[in-house]
């Protein structure tokens, strides 16, 4: 099993900058994603972001692209999403995840709780 815990949501004024942390720990893999993904209120989740470990690839949703940096730390098992120049259409649940293969596209096998992220106009 892995064990995902995300952090560092909060209220930020437009234009402000948040940075989410995901947590991983438990089963380890040889190759895998990390991702995140975003629900709004009465809306289907979403995918933001994401990173291949074993190349550091990136990939982006495009209105989040240059806004939006996810990066990894390997030594802490963590994932980073640094959000900046926010917008109110980015309040949403941000959710973490990790799919256990090598490509991007593919249902991701293990989530996080969330953490919330709210912009005000």
């Amino acid at each position: 099993q892995v064990q995902l815990v995300e952090s560092g949501g909060g209220l930020v004024q437009a234009g402000g900058s948040l940075r989410l942390s995901c947590a991983a720990s438990g089963r380890t893999f040889s190759s895998y994603i990390m991702g995140w993904f975003r629900q709004a209120p009465g809306k289907e989740r979403e995918f933001v972001a994401a990173i291949r470990w074993s190349d550091d690839n990136t990939y982006y949703k495009d209105s989040v692209k240059g806004r939006f940096t996810i990066s990894r730390d390997n030594a802490k098992n963590t994932v980073y999403l640094q959000m900046n120049s926010l917008k109110p259409e980015d309040t949403a649940v941000y959710y973490c995840a990790l799919r256990a293969a090598d490509t991007v596209v593919g249902a991701y096998d293990y989530w996080g709780q969330g953490t919330q992220v709210t912009v005000s106009s």
